[in-house]
């Protein structure tokens, strides 16, 4: 630095998010989100049992003769 430089001034380094902090809530429909990911599961599951119950009954029906 040469004599009579300004110092850096105070607010010079910003953070890489430096969007403050958020009051608002946010835009996303949290009841909405949760129960997208609550269907989802409960689909996931049935289609587990069906194929639990299929591998279970794999013999032919009697009486098709």
């Amino acid at each position: 630095m040469e004599k009579g430089d300004n110092a850096a001034p105070p607010n010079r380094l910003a953070a890489a998010n430096d969007n403050g902090t958020g009051t608002e809530p946010p835009s996303v429909d949290i009841d909405a989100a949760l129960i997208r990911i609550a269907e989802s599961i409960g689909r996931h599951i049935a289609r587990q049992h069906i194929r639990a119950c299929r591998a279970a009954n794999d013999n032919e029906p009697e009486g098709t003769d």
